[in-house]
């Protein structure tokens, strides 16, 4: 018996706009990020293709699943989104570090044309991503370093490609002072950010939360991913003052959303069904796709996709 490809059938979901199950469809992406990772280059077309949605959420998750791939094939679509200004600019930031996570050198002189970028979540990415690919060349000779620099490097949380490696060592203090140190490079920022999150204390935590008060969009939008990895009850407050912030920056608010959702505390579904009625759009769309991960956090499911075994 020929196994049925599942690819056709999750490209359909994506790609469809007038479903209006947004679950549904990154369901479907994650289905295909899987596949992608797998060698999959059809999977990685299938993703692409979505980049036609109206959805800046989803639009910016392609990215970033794209650059979860460890297939340089997926670099072609990642350039072609970051050099469309008319794009929003959250999904732009999502294609350059995407570019990152891939080690992709050949990118390197695009990503240096976009550090004079008129965003500034665009410039500050490409400087993230620049320094990743060139940490990830000055590594790839270690025994510890694996194919294209594309897992986590001594993190602790493996299969996920990080915009920067934690760094090696430090106490949480010492953590603390670098991450809020606007002396210091973004990327060693970075690694502190991504340091104090495998430590995962609830001290920790607390130093994580003190970035939101950081000057930079990208650099609050980033904490509040860390806190969706780290799904720790321990981060909901500080979240949920950053998601109902009105004055925040709604990349910064959808990620903070996202986060609540995989924490999947039921205290906080009736704060994700308000936020899902927000005047935000990529707030909205958070929410939705948070109260569809929280209810599949809690159904003790393993895999958060469309297809079984596909995730």
């Amino acid at each position: 018996m020929t196994d049925i490809d599942p690819v056709p059938a999750l490209r359909e979901v994506l790609g469809d706009d007038k479903q209006e199950n947004l679950a549904l469809r990154f369901r479907a992406l994650f289905s295909l990020k899987h596949l992608a990772r797998n060698g999959s280059k059809p999977a990685i077309e299938a993703i692409a293709n979505a980049f036609s949605s109206k959805s800046a959420l989803l639009k910016h998750e392609l990215a970033y699943c794209l650059g979860q791939s460890a297939n340089s094939y997926a670099a072609q679509f990642l350039q072609s989104i970051l050099i469309t200004k008319s794009e929003d600019s959250m999904v732009r930031h999502e294609a350059a570090e995407a570019l990152g996570a891939l080690a992709h050198a050949e990118s390197l002189p695009l990503l240096k044309e976009y550090l004079n970028d008129s965003e500034e979540v665009v410039r500050q990415t490409c400087e993230l991503a620049i320094a990743r690919i060139n940490w990830a060349a000055s590594q790839k000779d270690l025994e510890e370093n694996s194919k294209n620099g594309s897992d986590r490097e001594g993190g602790l949380f493996v299969g996920v490609v990080d915009p920067a490696p934690p760094a090696k060592g430090g106490n949480v203090e010492e953590l603390r002072r670098i991450l809020n140190d606007q002396g210091t490079n973004l990327f060693e920022r970075y690694r502190a950010m991504f340091r104090l999150r495998d430590i995962g204390t609830n001290e920790a935590i607390d130093a994580l939360a003190s970035g939101f008060e950081d000057p930079s969009a990208l650099f609050r939008h980033e904490i509040a991913f860390v806190f969706g990895q780290l799904s720790d009850p321990h981060s909901i407050p500080a979240l949920i003052k950053v998601a109902g912030d009105k004055g925040e920056a709604p990349m910064v608010r959808h990620e903070a959303v996202e986060a609540l959702g995989s924490i999947a505390d039921e205290g906080v579904d009736s704060l994700l069904k308000e936020y899902a009625k927000d005047g935000e759009e990529v707030v909205r769309d958070s929410a939705v796709v948070a109260l569809d991960m929280a209810e599949f956090e809690r159904s003790g499911g393993f895999e958060y996709a469309l297809i079984p075994g596909a995730a």
